[in-house]
């Protein structure tokens, strides 16, 4: 029997949505501003793509980027073999149909960017005959939990290596734990593309958890590093297009600004006598209650800080990228814990009694 001070959950299971009264998430987008005007491109109408769920755009020389408009990928034709990168499962197929409408070479070779099922989960599509050039760590994880979707990497790598079909080369680069262990950049420097995966949108402020990623220490980092390649064009993994230079610049600023804001909330909300305080505001038989009290005030704080803030040209996030008021609480959240469990702490818990206060 439930407890008498037990509150009833009513529930909502209307097909489009599942809500819970005091639980759970609420529903989002009636008070929500529309995204950006000119982040749907055109050819989301095209009569093409609303028939075959495709799009496929020559960058430069050789080098395509194709998306399904939630999930992007590329490839390069070489004059000896099409090398691709990736090959989410929302393309699949539409891989092959989009090499197959600029070129009659088979595909060669294929470059993992990382080991996740969401975006080279159709990599078996291209046959059993292909090479298939990713990090160790890649190859190392897909043989701990194997998928005939996602085959094995045949050629691995450490930290670079120069992938040279027919004459055009990829530079291969891992430079450690990002998004994922062995999250790799591929940069092709004739025509000045630059992929790197589930690291930055354009267009967008990406999705949520910043992008689920794993080490967001590294995934900052990855930031400055995209930035010291000499690109024109970027492959991002995600959405609707790929990204200039410019664009990716303002994503970095962006995530700036979310930084900036977590760092002070951290600093305001976690002294040991602050969280004492708000522990104690739930009551002593609701510490659970308390402390998500607590991350939830950082989380706040944080986004306010960031929706409120005048961007570099003036205008604020929303009006800017897509996105930003339904994903910036999530950022938030994931980046203020980044700071607490992989940053240094200024301080600790002295000994004795009635010690001063320390970050928590």
């Amino acid at each position: 029997m439930c407890p008498s001070g037990q509150k009833t959950i009513t529930a909502d299971s209307a097909p489009d949505f599942y809500g819970i009264d005091h639980y759970g998430f609420p529903r989002v987008g009636e008070d929500d501003p529309s995204d950006p005007k000119g982040y749907y491109p055109p050819y989301l109408q095209s009569e093409r793509f609303q028939k075959y769920g495709y799009h496929v755009e020559e960058l430069r020389d050789g080098f395509y980027w194709v998306t399904s408009a939630g999930y992007d990928a590329a490839f390069v034709v070489t004059g000896e073999g099409v090398v691709a990168i990736d090959a989410p499962p929302t393309l699949g197929e539409n891989m092959l149909a989009a090499i197959e409408e600029v070129t009659d070479q088979p595909v060669t070779h294929v470059v993992y960017s990382h080991w996740h099922a969401d975006h080279i989960g159709a990599a078996s599509v291209f046959g059993p005959d292909v090479e298939i050039v990713a990090h160790r760590i890649t190859k190392e994880l897909l043989e701990r939990f194997p998928d005939p979707k996602r085959p094995v990497p045949t050629r691995t790598f450490e930290n670079d290596y120069v992938l040279d079909v027919g004459g055009v080369e990829l530079h291969l680069s891992y430079k450690g734990e990002n998004h994922c262990p062995g999250n790799i950049f591929v940069y092709a420097p004739r025509q000045k593309v630059l992929t790197a995966v589930d690291i930055l949108s354009p267009g967008s402020v990406t999705f949520m958890h910043c992008d689920a990623s794993q080490n967001i220490s590294g995934w900052y980092e990855a930031h400055s590093q995209i930035l010291e390649y000499d690109f024109d064009f970027f492959v991002g993994g995600h959405h609707m297009h790929y990204g200039t230079r410019e664009q990716v610049e303002l994503c970095v600023e962006y995530f700036a600004d979310v930084l900036e804001g977590a760092t002070a909330a951290v600093e305001r909300f976690s002294g040991s006598d602050v969280l004492v305080g708000i522990l104690a505001g739930a009551g002593q038989d609701r510490v659970f209650v308390g402390t998500e009290n607590w991350i939830s005030s950082m989380a706040n704080y944080t986004t306010r800080h960031v929706l409120e803030k005048r961007t570099s040209n003036g205008q604020l996030w929303w009006e800017r990228l897509a996105g930003a008021t339904t994903q910036t609480k999530y950022h938030a959240y994931t980046v203020l814990e980044s700071i607490r469990l992989e940053r240094p702490r200024p301080d600790y818990r002295m000994r004795g009694t009635n010690p001063p206060p320390f970050q928590t």
